[in-house]
């Protein structure tokens, strides 16, 4: 991809955004200073939270954009559907071992959500768009919780798990949608929203 002269800025202090992103082979730098205060109100339909957290992210970065600089912000959301009078649940990122456990138990023989909301941002213009995968995982049973969540410690992923990781390998049986975005950044949806930015 030409840049034009473009100047592409990461926001984002995840790994796995940055090899994601890298894989585009453009030149970027990442700046993660950031004055966002990620919170929501309870009643923001789940739906909408990833977006309003990328929005909030690209607002607060922590200086004016040059001419030639064009800003990515992103955010990733797994969300639990609506089951058996239990409503529809966003899960973060575990606090600790006993959350992560809990959080897989919940995801084990269901279907999930997850959507990546990104944010573009030049001085001339902003976009924004959401990018959303159904995820299937198999029964997971209690060893194999513990063994991922023992061995792979996934405090810093929401869900507490990763696809790539093993986990995914052996519990998750179906996917629809973006494998990408599972891992945090639909880079094809990103690749086309950089193409009409770079081309204004």
């Amino acid at each position: 991809m030409k840049l034009n002269g473009k100047h592409i800025i990461l926001a984002s202090g995840s790994p796995r955004r940055k090899e994601l992103l890298s894989g585009l082979d453009i030149d970027f730098e990442v700046d993660t200073r950031n004055n966002f205060q990620e919170c929501f109100s309870q009643d923001t339909p789940y739906d909408e939270v990833p977006r309003l957290m990328s929005e909030g992210k690209s607002a607060g970065f922590h200086r004016p954009l040059k001419e030639d600089e064009i800003l990515i912000t992103a955010d990733t959301m797994v969300i639990l559907p609506p089951l058996e009078g239990r409503p529809a649940e966003i899960l973060g990122k575990p606090r600790d071992r006993a959350d992560a456990v809990r959080m897989l138990q919940d995801l084990s023989g269901r279907t999930h959500h997850v959507t990546t909301a990104v944010t573009l941002r030049s001085t001339r213009k902003q976009e924004t768009f959401t990018a959303t995968t159904e995820v299937w995982f198999k029964a997971l049973s209690p060893e194999e919780i513990d063994y991922y969540v023992d061995t792979y410690k996934p405090y810093d992923k929401a869900g507490a798990y990763a696809i790539q990781e093993w986990i995914g390998h052996v519990g998750i049986t179906r996917i629809e949608g973006s494998y990408f975005n599972v891992v945090g950044f639909p880079v094809q949806r990103v690749y086309e929203a950089l193409q009409r930015f770079i081309a204004l």
